[in-house]
Formats: C-alpha cells, structure tokens, sequence
C-alpha cells in the first residue's frame, strides 16, 4: 500500500509538470508570455472568449496541487486550512472602500498613509489588510508601506463586473452562518420551497422579509452585472466558439438578464435572429445595455425583446434553439420542470434547448453517465478534477434558493418529465452546455 501511494504522489507530480506546461504554452501563443505575479496589466487571455485549452490546464494544475497538498500534509493542517482563511473578509474590504480604483491612479505604487486619506480609513489597519492580499499575488507592497495593484486585483476595480459578483459573496457568508440551525428546524429542515431557504431563515432573524427579486434599480442594476462577472469568472463565452451556431437561423435566450450571453452572440454570428426574454425591468436594462454595447445590431432588425415569467408562460414559439444558462440551478426541482415543460410546448419538431449549467460528478454514479462525452479526470486525480468550485457554487444555490446544481442524470431526469431527451454534451470547464431535443415515443 505504501508503494501504491507514492505511485500516487508521482501521478500526481507528472499532472501538475505536464498541465503547467500545457498552460505556458498558452500563454505563449499570445505572443505576450507568461504573466508576471505582480504584474500591474491585464494579460490579453485574461478575459479572451475562448481560452479552452488553458482552463482544462488550470483545473488539472489546480486539482493536482490541492491533492498532493492534501495527501502530504498532516491532516490537522489541511483541516484547518479548510476554515483558517479571511481571504473574502479582506477581499470585501478591498471592494467597499474601492482601493484599486485609488491605486488604478497610481500605478508607481502610493503610500499607506495616502491610501488611508482617500479611502478613509486606519492606516495600520488597511495596510493589514492590503499584506493579506499581497500574499496572493493580489496588490503587492512595492516599498515599505507602499502598495500597487497587480494583475489580479485590477479585477477588484468597482466598474468590473467580476467585482460586483465577488461582492455579493459577503451576504452568503451571512447566509451560511445560519445552515445548521436551517436543517434542525422545524420548517424549514425538511423543505425544498423557494421561501424555506438560509438566506430566508437568515433575513428573518433580522427582522427582514425576503423577497430577492424585488429590486429597486440600483440593486437590479449591480445584481445583472454580478452575473455578467459570473460568466466571466466561469468563461462562459467558451459557448460561442464550441456549439454550431452556423447551422442555427433563431435565438431565444431564456432568462437573458442584460444580454450577457446574447449581445457576444449577436455580434459574432449576426445573421441569428435572437430574442431576449426575461421579466420586464430586467428587459428595460438590457435594452439600455444593447443601445450601449451593440447599437449596430438592434439596426439590422434581429434581435428583439419579449417578456416573459418562465415559470407561467412560455417563450416565443417555434425557435431553433431555446437558450438558459445559470436558470434551472436556481430553482428546485418542481419550478425546474415547470421551466422545461412550458418550453416544451412551444418548440418545433427539430428545436433544441441547450442548458449551460454546472455538472456535479459523484463516485458510484448510474452507470449510463460514462455514455456521454464528459472529460475524464486522470487516475489518481479525484472527482470534478480535484475541484470545488461546483460543489460550493452548489452551496450557493441552496443558500439562496434552494435550488442546486445537478448530476448529468439529474439533469436528465427532470427534462424527461418535460419529454426532452439528451442529445450532446459539451465540456466547458466550470460549466456544461446540454443540448436536449424533442424526445421520440
């Protein structure tokens, strides 16, 4: 056995040598290298469309470091780490006091003291916070007492997108506070509801009422952002350049929001006819967003906007391709179904409907999940490579929604009820797109 788990070690060592290699070689094609730690410029892959190849790098990298730290570390040290970390609290710090935004002005590096002026707040104490950070690549002290953004916390500037949904994890951690008094108590324990949620038990310790899609426009405009940033931390736009929207002449995007997914889609194959269906104020902003981002599109008379409340209506009909990304996890299963099943209704013969989720791997999986094309993990690695990021996005969901995310058979299952059947799957990295058409009897 102990040779066996050095084999292991080993395996783990050849994943981390050749995925590291793999994403050198990325970075290299750009022409620009490899990024520097402390560089103080964005890389032009950092937010390039189609950056496959290097994402499947960085999860093998990161899964394998994460399971050798794991495997050879004593286990009191890696359990602790699990919860000695205040990363996010200086994080949150960071973005309500807009610090990159200050240094943004001041890309030479400025003064602790300085900082402390224009954001107004303890030296001693943001310079703390600022070393915490430093430690991880993000900001960087450049002299004593002297701070400069870095690559990595130009992305905590308040116009970033990626800012505004980081941001709304401070209130998840509020929400998760509460997650085992939510599975003892008595209401809500055994509750799949929508208003039986963390986030629900939660606001009402605080005497609040929870009613998440009641916005005003300011909460609704951050709230659209922070999923536009979502689908840039998970480069959802990887869809774009993997599903053949040259074979596909109509668009609905179902739950558009602002046009996150449809206004990159618009633009890269502007002979689709795209409508944008979602609940009236969120339709208002998006027009708003299209008017600013791809005014020449709304010219050639493709796109238009529909309202729609998915869960009692159904979208425009007879459309190519039904498209819901990051819809059905936020739902529990019966709303879900509801979704589906009024799509269902209004597809013609050779429609589709793609969801892009979220694919949860779990050992002892029904058998027929090895049928479709997921990518494998190496041997020795663990399952979803070694990575968290879907399980905890799946906290998130029941945190807030008791909604999840989904085994692939999961997913199935609840498009089976609406008569769907699975017809191609796309590995993404972080996400999935499902493609489903109209099952046959």
């Amino acid at each position: 056995m102990t040779e066996l788990n050095q084999v292991k070690v080993q395996v783990l060592l050849d994943i981390i040598n050749s995925s590291a290699h793999q994403a050198i070689a990325e970075y290299n094609k750009t022409g620009h290298g490899v990024p520097g730690i402390d560089a103080g410029t964005l890389h032009p892959l950092d937010f390039a469309t189609n950056t496959l190849a290097l994402r499947k790098a960085i999860r093998l990298l990161e899964g394998a470091c994460e399971q050798l730290n794991t495997i050879l570390a004593p286990p009191q040290h890696t359990a602790y780490n699990f919860v000695n970390n205040f990363n996010w609290a200086c994080i949150d710090v960071a973005l309500q006091s807009r610090i990159a935004d200050v240094l943004d002005k001041h890309p030479q590096g400025l003064s602790v003291d300085a900082l402390a002026n224009a954001v107004d707040l303890d030296k001693a104490k943001i310079a703390r916070v600022l070393r915490v950070l430093a430690l991880r690549g993000c900001f960087k002290e450049v002299k004593r007492d002297v701070f400069a953004n870095t690559r990595l916390s130009l992305v905590l500037k308040s116009k970033s997108n990626v800012a505004a949904y980081i941001q709304r994890h401070r209130d998840f951690a509020k929400y998760a506070t509460v997650l085992h008094e939510t599975m003892t108590d008595r209401d809500f324990a055994r509750s799949s509801e929508v208003d039986k949620t963390p986030r629900a038990f939660a606001l009402r310790k605080e005497g609040k009422d929870d009613k998440f899609w009641e916005m005003d426009d300011e909460a609704r405009d951050i709230f659209h952002r922070s999923m536009a940033g979502y689908s840039e931390i998970q480069s959802c736009s990887a869809v774009l350049h993997h599903y053949p929207w040259d074979s596909v002449s109509s668009v609905v995007d179902v739950g558009s929001g602002t046009g996150a997914m449809s206004i990159p889609l618009a633009k890269m194959f502007p002979h689709l006819r795209i409508t944008n269906q979602d609940l009236p104020e969120a339709l208002e902003l998006s027009r708003n967003t299209w008017e600013k981002n791809a005014p020449e599109a709304l010219l050639g008379g493709h796109i238009e906007f529909v309202p729609l409340n998915f869960l009692e209506e159904s979208p425009v009909v007879g459309k190519d391709v039904y498209y819901l990304r990051s819809i059905i996890h936020d739902w529990p299963d019966n709303e879900s179904m509801v979704i589906l099943h009024n799509i269902r209704k209004v597809m013609a013969p050779n429609s589709r409907v793609l969801i892009h989720e979220c694919v949860l791997l779990r050992p002892f999986e029904e058998p027929d999940v090895g049928a479709y094309e997921f990518s494998k993990a190496p041997e020795h690695t663990l399952l979803n490579f070694g990575s968290h990021t879907p399980h905890h996005l799946d906290m998130v969901m029941w945190l807030c929604f008791n909604g999840k995310e989904r085994t692939l058979n999961e997913i199935k299952n609840i498009a089976a009820s609406a008569g769907l059947a699975l017809t191609q799957t796309y590995d993404l990295v972080g996400t999935m797109l499902l493609e489903f058409q109209i099952a046959q009897d």
